[in-house]
């Protein structure tokens, strides 16, 4: 079965997830942005969600998380919870 590990960013408007996927993108720290800007628990450990199989997260961040590229920043993602980078730190199929 498919597994990942992912990291990711949580805010609640499409306009801040942009702006944080351009400093990323220009240099910044991915775990750096998360722990200064991400509503998400999980920013407390730079956004990192551990390792999870399909159908263990909400079904637009399943989507992205089993099929992007690795290491590269995903988003905006829209979910009930708000909008999202992702990165795909690793995958096994």
């Amino acid at each position: 079965m498919a597994r990942a590990t992912a990291r990711h960013i949580l805010v609640d408007s499409e306009e801040i997830c942009l702006e944080l996927k351009r400093e990323i993108e220009e240099g910044a720290d991915f775990a750096a942005v998360a722990k200064e800007n991400s509503s998400c628990p999980s920013s407390r450990q730079g956004g990192d969600l551990g390792e999870f199989g399909p159908g263990m997260m909400v079904p637009e961040f399943d989507k992205v998380v089993f099929s992007a590229p690795v290491n590269t920043v995903q988003g905006p993602v829209k979910t009930q919870f708000g909008y999202h980078l992702l990165e795909v730190t690793s995958r096994t199929e």
